[in-house]
C-alpha cells in the first residue's frame, strides 16, 4: 500500500459512518432509516393519501387535453376528498412532519392549482383562446400564491377554525362544480362560464377574507353529526350530482359573505366563542419588516368584528 493511499484510507476512517439531519429551526431531526417499521409506516401512512390526490390532479390534466371533462372534474373532486383525508389522518395518527406538509402543497399546486387551469383553458378554448388563456394563468397565479403564503404564515396559536383566503380545494370545487353542472357541448358564448365562474375564486384565494375550516366535523367528537351530513352528500351526488356539487362548492364560498353578516347577531346570541377572534396584521410574506415602526402597527388588529378580514 503506498502512502497516498494510506493517507486517503486515514481520511475515510476519520469521516462520520452516517450523515446527519439538521434543522434550520434547532429542533431535532431524526432519520426515518432509524425508527423501526410501525413508527416509518405511521409516518407516511399520511403522503400517501397525498399522492394520491397528486395522482388524481395529474389524471385529470392528461383527461382534460383529451376533452374529457366531466371524468378530470371528478377526479379533481376525489383529489379534495384526498387532501382532506391526509390532513385528518396525519392528525389521527400524530404525524405532522414539515415533509408532509410541503409534500401536501406541491400535490395541492397540482390538483388545485394546474388541474382547474388546464379544465378552464380546455373547455373555453375552441372559441375564445385568450380569455381561456389569461383565466388559466390568473388561476395558476393565485393557487400559487395562495399556498406559499398558507407555508410560510402557518400561525400555532391562530384559530384553526378559519382559513385565510379561500381554501385552494374549496375554489377548485367551484370550478369543477360548473364544469360539470353543464351538460352537452358549449356553443356562442357558453364557453366563458367556466372562465368566468374562475375569476371570483380565483380572486378570493388570495384575499384576507376568512373561511371556515370545519376542521372539527374530521374529529371523534363530532362523528354523528359527520357521518349525517355524510350520507346526506352521498344520496344527493347519487341522485342529483350536478346540483350538489352547485350547492356544496357555490355555498362553502358563501359562508364568507354569511358569516360577517350575522357575526354581531351570533356573538350576542351564541357568545364570543360563535365568531372569530381578532385578526392581526401578518409579518410580511414577500420580505422580512425592518422598519420598527411598520413592526408596531402589525399589534393592531385588523378587524374587530370576528369574520371577514
Amino acid at each position: 500500500m503506498t502512502p497516498s493511499e494510506g493517507s486517503r484510507r486515514a481520511s475515510r476512517g476519520t469521516r462520520p459512518s452516517r450523515w446527519r439531519l439538521v434543522s434550520v429551526t434547532g429542533a431535532k431531526v431524526v432519520s426515518p432509516g432509524r425508527l423501526d417499521p410501525m413508527t416509518r409506516a405511521r409516518i407516511m401512512l399520511p403522503s400517501l393519501f397525498t399522492l394520491g390526490n397528486m395522482l388524481c390532479g395529474f389524471s385529470s390534466v392528461l383527461l382534460s387535453f383529451q376533452g374529457r371533462f366531466a371524468i378530470a372534474s371528478i377526479l379533481i373532486a376525489v383529489s379534495i376528498l384526498l387532501d382532506i383525508s391526509d390532513g385528518a389522518v396525519a392528525r389521527m395518527v400524530g404525524a405532522m412532519t414539515p415533509f408532509g406538509l410541503q409534500f401536501d402543497s406541491l400535490a395541492d399546486l397540482i390538483s388545485f392549482g394546474i388541474a382547474p387551469a388546464v379544465l378552464v383553458y380546455t373547455w373555453a378554448l375552441p372559441q375564445y383562446a385568450h380569455l381561456a388563456w389569461f383565466g388559466a394563468m390568473f388561476w395558476l397565479a393565485c393557487a400559487a400564491y395562495r399556498l406559499a403564503r398558507f407555508n410560510v404564515t402557518i400561525d400555532p396559536l391562530a384559530d384553526k377554525r378559519y382559513f385565510i383566503g379561500l381554501p385552494s380545494p374549496g375554489a377548485a370545487g367551484v370550478v369543477i362544480a360548473t364544469v360539470f353542472a353543464i351538460d352537452g357541448p358549449l356553443q356562442g358564448w357558453a364557453p366563458v362560464l367556466p372562465v368566468l365562474a374562475s375569476f371570483v375564486p380565483a380572486a378570493l384565494m388570495v384575499t384576507s377574507f376568512r373561511f371556515r375550516s370545519f376542521r372539527a366535523l374530521l374529529t371523534t367528537d363530532h362523528l354523528a353529526v359527520t357521518g349525517a351530513i355524510a350520507v346526506v352528500v352521498v344520496v344527493g351526488l347519487v341522485l342529483a350530482p350536478a346540483v350538489t356539487g352547485l350547492v356544496l362548492a357555490y355555498g362553502y364560498v358563501l359562508t364568507c359573505p354569511f358569516g360577517w353578516a350575522t357575526a354581531s347577531l351570533r356573538r350576542r346570541w351564541f357568545g364570543p366563542d360563535s365568531v372569530a377572534p381578532p385578526r392581526y396584521r401578518m409579518p410580511s410574506v414577500l420580505a422580512p419588516i425592518t422598519d420598527p415602526g411598520v413592526a408596531r402597527d402589525e399589534e393592531r388588529p385588523l378587524d374587530t368584528d370576528g369574520e371577514g378580514r
